[in-house]
Formats: C-alpha cells, structure tokens, sequence
C-alpha cells in the first residue's frame, strides 16, 4: 500500500450562478494573479502521479456528459482529427495548472481567450456559450470527485482532512481558469448537493461520451515520439486498438464515480468491479518503489526537485 504521504497536503482552507455573458475575465485576472496550489500539497502529490493518467478519462467523460459542453466539444473541438495533440495539449494544461508557478495564471487566461468564440445550440435546443460560468464551472468541477474517487482505488482512501485539502486546492485551480468564487461551491458540503443536482438534471450521454467509451473507434496511430516507435505503431495499429480502447473504456467508467456512471447510464458489472480493484492493487504496490523519474510525469517531476532543492537551501 502506498504511504499517507501520497495524498497529504496542507490543511483546506452554493449553487452555480445563473449563466452570464461569458468572456469578461473576472477582475483578479486583469490585477493580481490567483495563487496556484502550495507546493507540496495534495495535488502535487496527485495530479503528476502517473497514475493520474488513468483518472483523467473518467473526468474528461464527465465534462462532455454536459449538453453544453459536450456540445461544444462536438463541433469545435479536434479530438477526433487530433487526438494525440488534443490529448497532449490538455495534460500539458493541467501541469501547468498545478506545478506552472507564475506561468499557470497565464495558462488560465489563455484557455480563456481559446474558448472565447466557442457557442452554439445544445442537445436540447438551448444556446450556450463556452464561458458561461455554469458551463466552465462543470468542467473544473468534474476533477474533485474523480480525483476522490479514483485515489480509492489507485493511491487509498483520503481522510477527511486531506478531502478538504484536496477541495480547497482544487478551488484555487478554479481561480486560476478564472472561475469566480460565486460560481464554484465553497466547501465540501456545498459542492456534494451541487453534484447532486447536476446528475440528476444535466448529465446525459451525449454523442462525444459514447465516442470517449467507444470499443471500436476510429483512432489514428500515434503521430508522436521517436520515428522507429511511430513506425512501428502505425504498422501495428490494427492488432493494438482494440485491445487499447476496451482498456480505456473499462477505466473511464470503472474510475467513475458510481452516482455519475448510474447518472451517464455507463454499465458496469461486479465482475468489472472485480478486475478494477486487482489491477489497482498491483499499481499501489508497484508504482510508490518506481524511482522518482519513472513515477512522476517530467513537469511534476522538474516542480518538485527544483521545490526540494530550495527547501534543502533555506535549511
């Protein structure tokens, strides 16, 4: 079993607002910067955990199970073109979101000016617009239970405290999208009727969901990494697939939060249920021996060296 030091961190410190216009940045983004999470934090220790890579699908499904956004998806995104460089772009996001220092303010207001000219009319007849804060605050929201739940199976079960660390720490990777605080749940307690509400009233399987958990894709071979690999991806591609997205589609729902699969209608069977948690077990033994460089993705990896490293100066 992986240490408490996996998911520790400092201790932590209502409803979404109705839909306003969207692309005004909120007024910290044009004085001072929101800070990012603390350096040694939870998400530190979780978000560049290579483990962390299994988790994202099940979040990046939750995101487009929203009309809205999985409309937005749908016809502006390149996830199906480039699904590679999508995907790279996105964990590069991320990094930066926790471990970018100064630099993950300034990812947010990108993301910001990207999804500016993104709108539309959803599945359900309703129009939107991608920085609608009920929108863009689904997005960011979806990683707090996924993270939660998934580091049950993939880490261990979080104390409460380190649940509200986590929590709080993930509020200000909200600050830093430029999500006002008013749009976003402030505790714990507030965020889990909120949950709530959005499965039961939003939350559907949209035409991006069943492509995301689809066993029989249509998916490029990799066009990325040294020539030799790509080579012989691409000549191996037909044999790998399949094989590659049954895997993903069995750890997008089985790391999916049960309430959000029932709410998504993902089936899920105890024997799936079984063959989670002994794949899971054998990653909690596995990866907390891996060394430093093999455990944490390179971003993460440089963040928390060069963080010991000024810790170790400062005595």
């Amino acid at each position: 079993m992986s240490s408490a030091k996996d998911v520790q961190g400092p201790q932590a410190r209502g409803p979404v607002a109705a839909p306003g216009p969207g692309p005004e940045l909120p007024a910290r983004d044009r004085g001072a910067d929101p800070e990012p999470p603390p350096p040694g934090g939870v998400l530190w220790s979780l978000s560049g955990d290579i483990r962390a890579l299994l988790m994202l699908p099940a979040a990046l499904t939750l995101q487009v199970a929203h009309p809205a956004v999985g409309a937005g998806v749908d016809e502006h995104s390149v996830f199906r073109t480039d699904p590679w460089g999508r995907g790279e772009r996105s964990l590069r996001s991320l990094q930066l979101w926790v471990y970018g220092g100064e630099r993950a303010a300034e990812e947010g207001r990108r993301l910001r000016v990207l999804h500016r000219t993104i709108r539309g009319t959803d599945t359900r007849g309703r129009r939107y617009h991608a920085l609608t804060p009920a929108n863009y605050a689904w997005v960011h929201a979806t990683g707090f239970p996924v993270y939660q739940h998934a580091a049950r199976y993939l880490i261990r079960p979080m104390t409460p405290a380190q649940e509200r660390a986590l929590y709080a720490e993930w509020l200000q990777v909200g600050r830093i999208l430029g999500i006002h605080d008013r749009d976003m749940p402030q505790t714990v307690e507030e965020f889990w009727p909120y949950w709530k509400k959005m499965l039961a009233e939003e939350i559907e399987a949209t035409t991006v969901v069943r492509e995301l958990v689809d066993v029989d894709p249509s998916v490029p071979p990799p066009d990325r990494g040294p020539w030799p690999l790509r080579t012989a991806l691409r000549a191996l591609w037909p044999v790998l697939l399949p094989p590659l997205a049954r895997f993903r589609r069995f750890v997008t729902i089985g790391l999916m939060p049960a309430d959000a699969r029932a709410a998504v209608g993902l089936p899920w069977s105890a024997e799936q249920e079984k063959r989670l948690r002994r794949m899971c077990a054998v990653l909690r033994v596995v990866v907390p021996v891996l060394p430093e460089r093999l455990r944490y993705l390179p971003r993460a990896r440089a963040a928390r060296a060069a963080w010991a490293a000024e810790a170790r100066r400062n005595g």
